[in-house]
């Protein structure tokens, strides 16, 4: 497969996405993501990022992340490869893990962020056979974090720059951000967004 050039800017965040192969799961325990969160704590200590919004599905995972000194590239390989290694061990896998290298779309601006953030966040009950209820019940995804209003477990989690971009009325807290989120569930421009970008279940 080719590879693409994709632009990379210090100054802001990326929409990431990586699928398994034909579509199929790379995720099938907590023990998987729990590896995969290792893998990126490991990842933080060699380039620094920032990721601001995540969420783990079976066959899929969603960052919304910033790499202030490398290419995204850079990041995203080591993530990619460590975790692969990990679970061609465990499986006995062989093959491509991966669809492609990782879908990445810059996010140019606050409310482009927060609606980005809030399409990631509903991935589990936008599914076409719903996960969940209701999004805070979802255990892999950052949500749950900001609905508990719980400090960041992780170095590379920040849960602050969310809340402080929401515009009025929204008060720039963590309920604040969670409603932002539950009043864009059924927003045209999630829609228009899952739609510019293929991300359809």
């Amino acid at each position: 497969m080719a590879r693409i050039n994709r632009k990379w800017d210090p100054n802001y965040f990326d929409h990431v996405v990586m699928r398994g192969n034909n579509r199929q799961h790379i995720f099938s325990n907590r023990m998987d993501i729990a590896v995969l969160f290792h893998t990126l704590n490991y990842a933080n200590t060699k380039h620094p990022f920032t990721i601001i919004a995540y969420c783990i599905m079976n066959n899929h995972f969603h960052l919304l992340i910033r790499s202030p000194e490398v290419p995204l590239g850079k990041v995203m390989g080591l993530i990619n490869k460590q975790y692969s290694n990990y679970y061609r061990k465990k499986y006995n896998y062989t093959g491509y893990l991966y669809e492609s290298r990782y879908f990445a779309r810059m996010v140019p601006d606050p409310i482009a962020l927060l609606s980005v953030s809030a399409y990631i966040h509903q991935n589990p009950v936008a599914t076409k056979k719903p996960m969940v209820k209701r999004m805070e019940n979802y255990p892999y995804s950052s949500f749950r974090l900001y609905h508990r209003n719980i400090e960041s477990p992780y170095p590379f989690l920040d849960l602050t720059i969310l809340p402080s971009l929401l515009p009025d009325p929204y008060d720039k807290t963590h309920k604040g951000y969670t409603k932002f989120c539950e009043d864009f569930q059924h927003d045209e421009k999630i829609k228009k967004y899952i739609k510019a970008t293929s991300l359809n279940h």
